[in-house]
């Protein structure tokens, strides 16, 4: 009986992954329905010796380019802010006029349904 339920839920777990993955190849690795890509909000003022401050952010979760522009829109969201996101290397350099709590940044970035797990501020530098 034991083993009849352990196969079961072995197979429930199976068809679980199989049904993600499914969804993974037709949407996009974060949910862009339709193969749709997120639309990146350009940043209006792009001189970057308007942004006294930058701060680094290591984010660990991005995947594709669209899990870039949506960790950039949610931090250029924030008033005074000017972020890009690299995907590669897993970090966001967010230039900001005024200096922004980590913390304020962490939320924007986890509202994007990522994490931040490492930052580094850089302060006058352009």
């Amino acid at each position: 009986m034991a083993t009849v339920i352990i196969c079961i839920l072995i197979l429930l777990i199976a068809i679980f992954g199989i049904k993600s993955y499914c969804k993974k190849l037709s949407s996009g690795c974060c949910g862009a329905s339709g193969g749709k890509s997120v639309k990146k909000n350009k940043v209006k003022d792009r001189d970057p010796s308007h942004y006294p401050v930058k701060q680094i952010l290591y984010i660990d979760g991005m995947t594709c380019g669209n899990c870039v522009n949506r960790v950039e829109n949610a931090l250029n969201e924030l008033e005074g802010v000017w972020a890009t996101a690299d995907l590669m290397e897993g970090k966001a350099v967010v230039r900001m006029k005024q200096d922004i709590p980590l913390e304020e940044l962490k939320q924007a970035v986890k509202s994007a349904g990522y994490l931040v797990y490492k930052s580094v501020v850089e302060k006058n530098s352009q």
